[in-house]
């Protein structure tokens, strides 16, 4: 067998562009020669590095994971250029590898996660990633995940455009699954920012309330009420629906709305005889708060049709 290393597999794709594939069949047709495998990867055409990292990957998918006996989710978002990408079978069957590196190793960032070998790979998740970069031909990012704990219920709308997990405390016993669905749904569907009052901070309450106050100025009808009329009477009330917007549990239920959240959950639970209520959620949008990549499609089609 060839006299050759991953890091020297690694270290000649980096200098090639190539993939790492590619790049260790070439040490091993050189017999683990470097530059002989330089020579190999020249003569195939193939050593021809492509700059894309700074190419916006604003596409890509939200993806879950859970593990086998339901007490942990992971939630990952990664970026490609297109869409088209993201739909790949090949893309989708990597998120999925970084999601079981994830779950195998809990790293506390995606700094650390680059570092881990990739699940079924010889490689680390970062030179795994360079050489998908390399070899899809679009820039890939890994932006984020989350690892949940507990009683984890989790809801994918679009095929990736959103993701959800809801973590339920329940007594033992208790059926939660379609109760933590329907949550799931509504969080997708209604975007909560906070699970209940308690976790609004007290700098976002200062700042509805001066926009509140500054509302009530602007307003002909309400410009010249009394200081104390406003701060006492009018803020709190405005507050409160604030709260009821975008809290969870104060939320009116998608499915009645003659309910809240918190109600719904406590009548399941009542229902049931078992105690039950939400612990938290996470949500991830797919390439929220990314530029988005806009292409002239025409303008491409005629560069490639002026290629010589």
């Amino acid at each position: 067998m060839a006299n050759f290393t991953a890091k020297d597999v690694a270290e000649l794709r980096a200098k090639t562009g190539c993939g790492m594939m590619d790049c260790k069949k070439a040490l091993v047709d050189a017999d683990g020669n470097f530059d002989e495998a330089i020579k190999i990867l020249r003569e195939k055409g193939l050593a021809a590095a492509v700059k894309k990292a700074d190419r916006i990957a604003a596409e890509g998918v939200v993806d879950i994971l859970v593990s086998d006996d339901k007490k942990t989710a992971v939630m990952i978002e990664v970026n490609s250029e297109t869409d088209f990408v993201a739909k790949n079978a090949s893309f989708r069957e990597f998120v999925k590898d970084i999601e079981k590196t994830i779950l195998a190793n809990r790293p506390a960032n995606v700094e650390e996660l680059l570092k881990l070998p990739l699940v079924g790979s010889e490689f680390t998740v970062e030179a795994s990633l360079k050489d998908k970069i390399f070899t899809i031909g679009e820039n890939m990012n890994i932006r984020r995940f989350v690892i949940v704990d507990g009683n984890v219920c989790t809801y994918i709308h679009g095929s990736g455009v959103t993701g959800v997990i809801v973590n339920m405390e329940c007594e033992d016993g208790a059926a939660y699954e379609e109760v933590g669905h329907n949550v799931c749904l509504q969080v997708a569907s209604m975007n909560p920012l906070y699970l209940d009052k308690a976790d609004v901070p007290a700098s976002v309450i200062e700042n509805e309330t001066e926009i509140i106050v500054a509302q009530i100025k602007n307003d002909p009808k309400n410009a010249n009420k009394p200081e104390n009329i406003i701060r006492e009477k009018m803020i709190p009330g405005r507050i409160e629906k604030y709260f009821d917007t975008n809290c969870l549990l104060l939320q009116s239920y998608v499915k009645d709305d003659e309910l809240t959240v918190g109600k719904y959950v406590a009548n399941a639970a009542k229902e049931q005889g078992k105690a039950m209520k939400v612990a938290g959620f996470v949500k991830f949008d797919k390439g929220e708060g990314l530029q988005k990549r806009e292409d002239d499609f025409a303008a491409e089609i005629e560069k490639l049709v002026k290629k010589d």
